[in-house]
């Protein structure tokens, strides 16, 4: 492997982490070939939920996954956000609201850059039980299409436990040009990147997707 740069590039990037990986409900590829990977915003523009549901869908904690009907779409689920703890998110939340934190990420499509991060959600409580289907993605053909819009982040963005004392809110999410890369790199050498994001969507998905395996 080429040793890490001063700077991240979407080169380097692509060639330390060359596979991306989405868990998703099983049975969900079918819609995905066709509609893409949606947001939870964007799936919630798709179904026309409106404005009472979409609030307490959108901009607060789920404590279950959420069930929505379509009359042309069909049904679509949308995942619980269990592992955040209210109490600590208020306390380490900075530069915005709750609800702005809320949007923020339901505002985009997330992936994992390990396939130890994808188990670690696969063997949740809430997940372990159920089947879903993976999919594993070309890091350099995304970064391709949607280089100039991925975002990264350096935590697990969906999780907040009792015991989290590190701030996330405003500037969690960066470019690839200003990720703060060498600072990163002085607390994780091994993990420097945690979370690899697109904003709304991925339309494109069926030449991004290398694998589909239900799990």
């Amino acid at each position: 492997m080429v040793s890490a740069p001063n700077v991240l590039t979407a080169e380097y990037l692509a060639s330390r982490w060359p596979r991306l990986y989405h868990m998703a409900e099983a049975g969900s590829w079918r819609s995905i070939q066709r509609r893409g990977l949606l947001s939870t915003t964007a799936l919630l523009d798709l179904f026309e939920v409106d404005d009472q549901e979409r609030f307490a869908i959108e901009s607060r904690r789920r404590p279950e996954s959420v069930r929505i009907i379509h009359a042309e779409h069909g049904t679509a689920w949308i995942r619980d956000n269990k592992p955040i703890n209210e109490t600590v998110l208020r306390r380490t939340l900075v530069g915005m609201s709750e609800e702005e934190w809320y949007r923020t990420l339901n505002g985009r499509v997330f992936f994992w850059l390990t396939e130890d991060r994808l188990d670690r959600l696969r063997d949740a409580p809430s997940y372990k039980r159920r089947a879903h289907d993976i999919l594993t993605l070309d890091t350099a053909a995304l970064l391709g299409l949607h280089g100039e819009d991925v975002e990264l982040a350096h935590l697990n963005t969906g999780a907040v436990h009792p015991s989290a004392n590190y701030p996330r809110g405003l500037g969690t999410f960066r470019t690839i040009p200003k990720y703060p890369w060498a600072a990163r790199l002085k607390v994780s050498r091994t993990e420097p990147i945690v979370e690899l994001t697109v904003p709304y969507a991925v339309a494109d998905m069926t030449s991004l997707v290398l694998d589909v395996e239900t799990r």
